[in-house]
């Protein structure tokens, strides 16, 4: 009986041992989960004000906080692990590995995330902007996201591109400066006089009040063609008159030019026949 009873008092003994030992280390170890919780969510507020105040783009604040917030919840977690007993090295291991799988199977959406950050990072373009997107599609974007950007055609189609396919590629931001330049090419015969074909350009340039004074514009030939000597018309306008002022010059120059007794001649070939007896 007295064996019993020092056994049941071992055992009584190691269990409140083993509570106490066990008991402290869960215990440390969520409270410093809930101490990690408390700091990633002040660190989160914090950088979102500091990006607010610096401008950063909503898409890229609040992706950046939430990044900081997991990864310091992580730190929390994997030490709060250490505290009970688990060896760091193998929840390393573990991680790394997970890392590793989740990395090859959405290799293509972290690829389309990477240019998304870039792009709202570096900004070649901007909502609003009208743009080549890489040598691809052509719109004006009406958002960019962290795995794609949308865009809408001249013709009003819907689109949305992945961001690595714009970061990977050249881009052409039509909407970038203020001002674009409007390149016209235009041909008149070898009769025509040279001189009195510049002077009607000039007037109507002179005439359109969207040609811009500064820079000036630019009249010159450009080449003894086959069949015409063309001249290059190159006026500046601002960016949102492009195309109008594009449309308009080339029916007032073709107008003014044949008014001033201009020719604009068509492709042609002298073909010689000769008669073999």
């Amino acid at each position: 009986m007295n064996e019993l009873n020092g056994q049941l008092e071992y055992i009584l003994a190691l269990g409140q041992s083993l509570l106490v030992t066990w008991g402290l280390r869960l215990l440390g170890a969520l409270a410093v989960i809930i101490v990690g919780r408390i700091v990633a969510g002040s660190v989160r507020k914090a950088m979102g004000r500091i990006m607010e105040r610096s401008e950063t783009d909503a898409t890229l604040r609040k992706f950046l906080s939430s990044l900081v917030y997991y990864l310091v919840l992580i730190v929390a977690g994997v030490a709060a692990l250490s505290m009970i007993g688990i060896q760091m090295a193998s929840v390393l291991t573990i991680l790394a590995t997970a890392g590793l799988a989740v990395g090859l199977a959405l290799q293509g959406t972290l690829s389309n995330v990477a240019a998304g950050v870039m792009l709202l990072i570096f900004r070649p373009f901007k909502v609003g902007d009208f743009i080549d997107a890489g040598g691809g599609p052509m719109g004006k974007v009406e958002s960019i996201g962290l795995f794609s950007t949308t865009m809408n055609t001249p013709d009003n189609v819907h689109i949305v591109v992945p961001n690595s396919a714009i970061y990977g590629g050249t881009i052409h931001n039509y909407s970038h400066h203020p001002i674009r330049r409007v390149d016209l090419l235009m041909g008149v015969s070898y009769d025509d006089d040279i001189g009195s074909a510049i002077k009607t350009i000039q007037q109507i340039l002179d005439e359109e009040p969207r040609v811009l004074d500064d820079p000036s514009y630019q009249v010159a030939v450009s080449e003894l063609a086959d069949s015409s000597v063309n001249l290059v018309v190159r006026p500046w306008c601002a960016g949102e008159d492009y195309w109008a002022v594009r449309f308009d010059l080339t029916r007032a120059l073709k107008e003014g030019l044949e008014a001033a007794g201009c020719s604009i001649p068509y492709p042609q070939q002298d073909v010689h026949m000769h008669t073999v007896e």
